[in-house]
């Protein structure tokens, strides 16, 4: 290059400089990098029970979720030399704390960043309802009526995060070109009602499909997910199947490979490992370890699989740990 540019005019190299300068830029592997998870090879990475994902996609960088502990948070970004301050937006799965405890060292490295939540009302991430949703008694005087009886035409609600940059989301919403938020809602006991954001990032080899819990079923979530794209390329995330019988396991597995046809699977967070080895068996080598620090590159999802062996003795002994301590404290 240098020999073709060299003895070309001063105006001319200006000109090449700037062709060439927005193919560098772009030349970044497209890839999903865990940030927050409580498996993952001996590094100087933190362990801990929680998801958080960092993904690249055609220039545009979207942190997913952001763990347990802001101290680990921070520190497991900083470890992986992640710049919270160059990100396009982020994305909150739902409000449980495994997810959204990082919120705080997000929002003070990046303050207006655009988050997008799950719409919900009288909801963490704030909300809004029409003030008609209370029954009136206009027969009450003033003192004894809510805002004296002229209430504003909307009653908008508090936040945890005042300061934080939310976009509530109530259905399937496409954030930027190709990349799109399914909007679900749980009906599983102990999640009744919960509403449950995943990312879909409509590819050429089909969707690739991050999930926070999966807690609406990860087939809802991709019969969702189907009305973009029929062909499911990659699963990245938590499943949710981490006190599920393995009877219900194995089914869920090979729906997932035989009536959805997930092309690759790259489960983590609370999919569970009886799980985990389930899903590497029915999958084989299309079966990616995503455990802690991992990059799935999405140009190609394939060079990343890896079988079982992968998830090693110390990671199942790490996983135990925090999967007990969920459990014992949340019954989730």
């Amino acid at each position: 290059m240098m020999k073709i540019l060299h003895g070309l005019p001063s105006r001319w190299l200006m000109l090449a400089f700037l062709i060439v300068l927005p193919v560098t830029l772009c030349q970044a592997a497209d890839g999903i990098t865990v940030l927050y998870d409580a498996f993952g090879k001996t590094s100087d990475l933190r362990k801990d029970w929680g998801f958080s994902a960092l993904i690249e996609y055609r220039g545009k960088r979207i942190l997913f979720d952001t763990g347990d502990n802001a101290e680990i948070f921070a520190h497991n970004v900083k470890v992986k030399n992640i710049d919270l301050a160059s990100l396009d937006s982020a994305v909150i799965s739902h409000r449980h704390s495994d997810h959204i405890s990082g919120i705080p060292y997000l929002l003070q490295v990046n303050p207006r960043l655009k988050i997008y939540a799950p719409k919900e009302n009288f909801g963490i991430f704030g909300s809004s309802l029409p003030s008609g949703f209370y029954r009136r008694n206009a027969s009450l005087p003033e003192e004894k009526r809510y805002f004296d009886g002229q209430p504003p035409d909307v009653m908008r609600f508090g936040k945890a995060w005042p300061e934080a940059n939310f976009e509530l989301v109530e259905k399937t919403t496409e954030i930027a070109p190709g990349i799109f938020l399914i909007a679900l809602v749980s009906n599983n006991p102990g999640t009744l009602e919960l509403r449950e954001l995943s990312l879909v990032i409509k590819t050429a080899k089909g969707l690739v499909v991050v999930v926070g819990c999966s807690h609406p079923g990860i087939e809802k979530i991709l019969e969702a997910a189907t009305t973009i794209d029929s062909h499911i390329h990659l699963i990245v995330g938590g499943l949710h199947l981490v006190t599920t019988s393995d009877q219900e396991v194995q089914r869920i597995s090979l729906a997932l490979k035989d009536a959805w046809k997930v092309e690759h699977i790259a489960p983590g967070h609370c999919t569970g490992e009886p799980a985990f080895e389930m899903l590497s068996g029915d999958f084989g080598d299309r079966y990616i370890y995503a455990g802690l620090g991992t990059t799935i590159p999405l140009d190609n999802a394939a060079s990343a699989s890896g079988k079982m062996p992968e998830f090693t003795q110390e990671d199942r002994m790490v996983y135990r740990t925090y999967v007990a301590a969920e459990i014992g404290e949340t019954g989730r």
